[in-house]
């Protein structure tokens, strides 16, 4: 059976180092697992609408989240937190359906500064581990620091350290979800 993950990058920004990274972990597991990258753009702004009354883009948008094996988010932080478009999903997770209940998740993340995106990847911890997501946080996670001087021209990592750093991760969430896939 094969790994189904799910990738969901924290910026609609097209150019976003968080989706290079994304595509670079994506190559990187291209023959462990299938990664699909979510498209947040489309969700509507969270209003807690009746419960009868969820929107079909976000249905479909839990929808993946609830079949994949487990999901990688890649947060870029955005004065010194989680960006809104990423906060807005997982408002929609918590509140439309259980999708990340238990599921393995991996946080990672790119940003321009020296710190890379230490703070909202904190804050995005403390989010997941909330009672209406309850997801598997691993314990691990991936900073890409100087990310604009991070990737070559094929949005590859140009640092072995970085690519060190992101395999070691990977590793580690690929048994992760091996581990809960046979718990199921």
């Amino acid at each position: 059976m094969e790994t189904k993950l799910l990738g969901i990058v924290g910026s609609n920004v097209p150019t976003s180092t968080n989706r290079k990274l994304m595509n670079a972990l994506k190559a990187q597991v291209s023959d462990q697992a299938n990664v699909t990258i979510a498209d947040l753009a489309a969700l509507p702004l969270f209003d807690k609408p009746a419960k009868d009354a969820i929107p079909a883009v976000v249905t479909a948008f839990c929808q993946q989240v609830a079949a994949a094996d487990g999901v990688i988010i890649a947060t870029p932080e955005y004065d010194h937190s989680v960006p809104a478009v990423l906060l807005n999903a997982l408002e929609w997770v918590a509140y439309s359906s259980r999708a990340l209940a238990n599921k393995p998740v991996l946080i990672i993340g790119a940003a321009y500064g020296k710190l890379g995106s230490d703070r909202a990847q904190a804050q995005l911890r403390q989010i997941l581990l909330a009672p209406d997501l309850q997801a598997a946080v691993l314990p691990g996670e991936f900073q890409l620091a100087n990310s604009l001087a991070a990737f070559d021209d094929h949005g590859a990592l140009l640092h072995p350290a970085d690519q060190d750093g992101l395999t070691y991760q990977l590793a580690a969430f690929l048994q992760a979800v091996a581990d809960n896939k046979s718990l199921i």
